[in-house]
């Protein structure tokens, strides 16, 4: 196992500070493509920094993103309801905090700026779709896992230069049929190269080890993370 270095930074937008979690190979000698990690509704909190811890072991510069705000976290197994909604609820304020942290991600010396991707978890899922959208320079490749698949109001219509892939539980309660359908619909109008692999028998959050209320929706599944992960890794390696 490689061993990782972890340093924190920050990035500033509109009067607010927003926290970086950089993980990367300990001895860098060249600049290493980099993945932006999107954090779920409960913010830059330890699960999202094992993983990408857990990227970084991968040989990137993964570099989780905080857009809530220095100081604003979450219960990783609470509701997270008031942090999420009015990001949610104003997707253009979302955007903007996406597009900021990615270019931080760009001026890290060890990354390589013109070889960059993302991933992201629930929440973070939807974040990752919408940076897509926003057609940043030089996005190669993103990841939603168990996320949102709808814009909301950002109706964008330049073509999507990154590739897309979207890992789904199909049994998962918060992402209906139509969401699939109309996010295909979305992907062909805007000429993205895209790919989704649905997994049967999996519900949302089912990467997540410590998930463990069915009654909700909510359930890890072994094999599928299993399978989404190394999809993950095959997909990277195309795209880089």
């Amino acid at each position: 196992m490689n061993s990782i270095s972890i340093t924190a930074a920050t990035y500033k937008l509109e009067g607010m500070e927003f926290d970086l979690y950089i993980a990367q190979p300990e001895r860098v000698t060249q600049a290493l493509p980099a993945i932006f990690v999107a954090h779920a509704w409960d913010g830059l909190n330890a699960p999202i920094e094992k993983i990408a811890r857990q990227v970084a072991q991968l040989g990137y510069v993964a570099v989780a993103v905080d857009v809530y705000g220095q100081g604003m976290r979450g219960n990783p197994m609470g509701d997270n309801s008031r942090l999420m909604n009015p990001l949610l609820e104003d997707r253009g304020i979302l955007r903007n905090r996406l597009r900021a942290g990615y270019a931080a991600i760009g001026e890290i010396e060890t990354v390589d700026a013109t070889r960059m991707g993302a991933i992201g978890y629930c929440f973070g899922g939807s974040c990752v779709l919408d940076l897509a959208r926003s057609v940043p320079k030089h996005l190669k490749g993103v990841v939603s896992f168990h996320g949102g698949l709808t814009g909301g109001e950002l109706k964008d219509t330049k073509p999507i230069e990154a590739s897309i892939l979207i890992e789904h539980g199909w049994d998962d309660p918060l992402v209906p049929p139509d969401d699939y359908l109309a996010f295909a619909r979305e992907m062909d109008e805007r000429q993205a190269d895209w790919q989704a692999h649905i997994h049967g028998g999996a519900v949302h959050a089912f990467t997540f080890e410590g998930a463990n209320m069915p009654e909700k929706g909510l359930q890890y599944h072994e094999a599928a993370a299993r399978r989404a992960w190394q999809s993950m890794r095959n997909f990277f390696a195309d795209v880089f």
